[in-house]
């Protein structure tokens, strides 16, 4: 089964969504600056065993968007997916799509199971956000229509992209004009990670409702920040386990999907 469809979440925001494979169903929550042709080929290659929901979050792809942005709309976002598959399903999120993931499990959505890669918490002071006004500097780009200087400064300030890697990216169009594109969507990422980014121990206590199995994945190719990262949130979760996979970079899940499958696969039907 392979299908297009749409759903109307809490506050009238069209969200659109395709619908492939069949089995247990399972939410795949993207990152930021991502939308659902990013995480298409792996939602394809989960498709032989679960029903796989690959959608564009609000503001992205052929979603609606309703200001003003509050990550608790994005939550409900998740919610109306959930109904539509029958009132429960596995959630995969990566990078801020995780912590989003994340948030919607503590909101009480219907979530049987939590795959969450890359979480990109900072947990140590060393790797503590390098601009403190970065959601500001952003926000002015965005309104004085510098679209390309708010991805700079939201790869360089916040994914930790060095400024001669964002100069390589420039070099790539295509690819630069769809991150141009979803440029307004970046403040919602930030507003996600906001108090996640200052470096410090993660709370226990604030996850605590969250009782469903999880499992926290990292890469062992990616920083180490983000590999510390996904060891503190598994360790701070009622019901997580961590894992590293070999070979794997915070950039797999688009580029190198096949990585990830036989550990999702495993998880998800255990």
């Amino acid at each position: 089964m392979n299908e297009t469809g749409k759903v109307t979440s809490g506050d009238g925001t069209t969200i659109a969504f395709e619908r492939t494979g069949d089995g247990p169903p399972v939410i795949i929550v993207a990152a930021a600056l991502s939308d659902r042709a990013d995480t298409r080929k792996l939602a394809e290659l989960l498709a032989p065993h679960f029903t796989v929901i690959n959608y564009d979050r609000r503001g992205r792809g052929a979603s609606g968007d309703t200001p003003p942005y509050a990550v608790e709309r994005e939550c409900e976002d998740i919610e109306a997916l959930v109904k539509e598959v029958g009132g429960s399903a596995s959630l995969f999120g990566s990078s801020s799509g995780a912590v989003l993931a994340l948030e919607a499990a503590t909101r009480g959505v219907g979530v049987e199971r939590l795959a969450l890669f890359e979480p990109p918490f900072v947990v140590s002071e060393r790797h503590a956000a390098r601009e403190e006004d970065l959601a500001d500097r952003v926000g002015e780009a965005l309104g004085a229509g510098r679209r390309g200087e708010a991805v700079a400064r939201f790869m360089n300030g916040a994914v930790g992209v060095p400024k001669a890697g964002v100069w390589m990216m420039r070099l790539m169009p295509r690819t630069w004009r769809n991150l141009e594109a979803m440029a307004h969507t970046i403040p919602y990422d930030l507003a996600i990670m906001d108090g996640y980014r200052q470096g410090g121990p993660l709370s226990a206590e604030q996850w605590a409702s969250v009782a469903v199995r999880t499992l926290v994945l990292d890469g062992a190719k990616s920083p180490e920040h983000l590999r510390a990262a996904a060891s503190a949130l598994a360790d701070a979760l009622p019901n997580a386990e961590h894992r590293t996979l070999e070979g794997v970079s915070h950039a797999s899940v688009v580029m190198s999907p096949k990585k990830l499958v036989p550990t999702l696969h495993r998880f998800f039907e255990a």
